[in-house]
């Protein structure tokens, strides 16, 4: 089972058990999570919290129940984010200081142009279900991709976004399970499915998608990494010695680094034409990374474990951490570090 299969069948048990103790209530007062406001809740920064972005100085955090928090202070001192949906959030990313998308479960899209203060709907599984039959519809389209736009529109509303970025405040990338993945030219107006432009023939799970530099990646299950091509016109998957699931990418305009399970970190100095296994000297999975503002390449896993190269990612030390925690997202701040798992999210010193 992969970490955020984990993760999410973690968050749905302790969704479930409350509703069950009152299931005849319940019935009577039924509302769709996505039609129902995330509840102010003063244990919001001890709840499972999977994503956490930059919005200038400010850290922005998102998880369970719709919950999204935002910090002025590195991380010590958290304030609730006004969210209209309570689907579970797996990913939060802001393009510059006050735009900001989140997704999740549900096929929710979130948008904020307050740098996370408030937040309204952009798309959820319903209306996505409607764009992919749309897209189905579209007669230049090769066969597989229309069938598999007809297969996702099948199961929604219960369409699964794991991971977002963008690369300015209009053009942007979600990705998501069995290969889901949209595409925006419009900061979220419009989001356009692209099963017909990836090189992802079996449907891989898609986990991360960042932008390294000038290029942009995505890394999912089976060791797969696709690459934007030069036109933009399609992600093509590159030839990597690793054969296991990646869960993330960080980088600079030196260096790209792509992690995974049993500890895996593969680097490329070329673009993604060649690899190096680097050694972590950790079996556990890596589950999300960080640049700091010193240059700094970090990454922290499900164990709680910290690693920082200060050699582009050629080599990784282990950080000592007063609290260690296990981590599914991380950011660093001017002096430390701020980490995000299934115990909340805190801020820690970083060596």
């Amino acid at each position: 089972m992969t970490r955020r299969r984990l993760v999410t069948l973690l968050a749905f048990i302790a969704a479930a058990l409350p509703l069950a103790e009152a299931a005849p209530a319940a019935e009577a007062a039924w509302r769709d999570v996505l039609d129902t406001p995330a509840t102010a809740s003063p244990h919001a920064t001890r709840s499972l919290l999977n994503g956490l972005a930059r919005a200038g100085q400010r850290v922005v955090a998102a998880g369970q129940r719709g919950h999204i928090l935002f910090s002025d202070d590195g991380g010590r001192a958290w304030k609730q984010a006004q969210v209209p949906s309570s689907s579970d959030l797996t990913a939060v990313t802001f393009a510059d200081d006050r735009h900001g998308w989140a997704v999740g479960h549900d096929g929710l899209v979130l948008h904020s142009t307050d740098a996370g203060v408030t937040w309204t709907r952009q798309l959820d599984g319903r209306q996505l279900a409607k764009t992919l039959l749309a897209y189905a519809d579209n007669t230049q389209l090769p066969p597989k991709a229309a069938e598999e736009a007809k297969r996702f529109a099948a199961q929604a509303p219960d369409l699964t976004l794991l991971d977002v970025w963008f690369r300015d405040a209009r053009n942007g990338w979600a990705v998501g399970a069995f290969g889901l993945i949209l595409h925006t030219t419009d900061g979220g107006a419009h989001w356009e499915p692209w099963l017909h432009a990836i090189d992802n023939p079996n449907g891989l799970h898609l986990y991360a998608v960042r932008g390294i530099g000038a290029d942009t990646f995505v890394v999912g299950e089976q060791g797969l990494v696709l690459k934007l091509d030069a036109d933009g016109t399609r992600l093509r998957a590159l030839e990597l010695p690793y054969k296991g699931t990646l869960f993330g990418i960080v980088g600079n305009e030196h260096t790209l680094v792509v992690h995974g399970l049993r500890g895996s970190a593969l680097r490329s100095t070329d673009g993604g034409r060649s690899w190096q296994q680097v050694d972590t000297g950790l079996q556990v999975g890596l589950t999300a990374g960080a640049r700091t503002d010193d240059g700094r390449l970090v990454l922290v896993s499900q164990a709680g474990h910290v690693l920082s190269s200060r050699d582009d990612g050629a080599t990784f030390t282990p950080a000592k951490i007063a609290t260690p925690m296990p981590a599914a997202g991380v950011v660093a701040t001017k002096n430390s570090l701020v980490i995000a798992g299934p115990r909340g999210v805190t801020a820690v010193a970083l060596p």
